[in-house]
Order: C-alpha cells, then sequence, then structure tokens
C-alpha cells in the first residue's frame, strides 16, 4: 500500500510590517537580533484578517549572515477572533544579497532562500482547522516588511 504525496494549499498572502531593529550583539546565543511586529495583512479565501501589533522576530545571525527566523504575534481574523502564529524558517544566500537585504535593500527574491514553517492557536472553533495542517511559507524581505506566500501541506 503506498503512501499519499503530499502537496501544497494555499492559505494566504501575509505582509508583516516591522520597527525598527533592535540589535543586541553577540550574546550567548548568538548575534541576536529583535524585530517588532507593528501590523500587517493576512489574505486568504479560508482566513483573512489583520497582523495585531505587539510581536517580534528573535533572530539569530550566523557567522555567514543567514539568519534563523523565530517569530510569535496575533492575528484578528476579519470576524474578530484571534489567532496566535509562530513562525521558524531560515534566510540564507549569498553574502553580496544578504549584505544588500541588512541595508535595507528590496532585493529579487530568487537570489536568496527565504523559507518558513508557521503554527498557528486560537480557541475560536471556525479556525480550530488551522491548529491540525502543517503550513510552510515562501517568504521575502521587503525594506519595512516581510511578504510571504504560506500553505499547508496536504
Amino acid at each position: 500500500m503506498s503512501l499519499p504525496v503530499p502537496g501544497l494549499e494555499f492559505l494566504a498572502h501575509v505582509e508583516v510590517e516591522l520597527g525598527e531593529l533592535l540589535d543586541l550583539g553577540t550574546t550567548d546565543a548568538g548575534h541576536r537580533r529583535i524585530v517588532p511586529i507593528v501590523g500587517g495583512t493576512v489574505t486568504g479565501e479560508r482566513f483573512s484578517g489583520v497582523v495585531v501589533p505587539g510581536g517580534a522576530d528573535w533572530q539569530v545571525v550566523q557567522d555567514d549572515g543567514a539568519v534563523v527566523v523565530d517569530t510569535r504575534y496575533t492575528l484578528r481574523a476579519d470576524d474578530g477572533p484571534l489567532v496566535h502564529i509562530r513562525t521558524a524558517g531560515v534566510r540564507a544566500g549569498p553574502p553580496e544579497v544578504l549584505a544588500a537585504l541588512a541595508r535595507g535593500e528590496d532585493v529579487d527574491p530568487s537570489t536568496y532562500y527565504f523559507r518558513v514553517a508557521a503554527t498557528f492557536e486560537t480557541s475560536a472553533p471556525q479556525y480550530r482547522w488551522m491548529t491540525r495542517v502543517l503550513t510552510v511559507a515562501t517568504a521575502r524581505r521587503a525594506p519595512s516588511a516581510v511578504v510571504y506566500d504560506a500553505y499547508t501541506v496536504g
């Protein structure tokens, strides 16, 4: 008996607006940066809403410039319920591309690798299904935002 081959189903287009980067320097965990999340939008057929200000990305920058992403923030669905989202991932690429991103330039996302996995938590019955699927996304770093398309793994 063969196993099903997983596929991807579009979940939503997400634009996360970012505040001023806080650079803690090199800590015991590595080069730590915290990027506040100040707003944004989520647009999809099964879930749409806004990004609630107050979350952040607790990044660790590797020696080669790659960034390990660890975000936690809140979404408010268009119909009112709150959904907690957490993403984990990596942004990596050639040194000159990562340097351009670090300077705040808008870089073609095909020139670097930026992928995240997302998990959700909510008490809203109509969005409980989001807590029962695996979600992956391909992303790009804009000058003042992170933009990504999220997909559920079927």
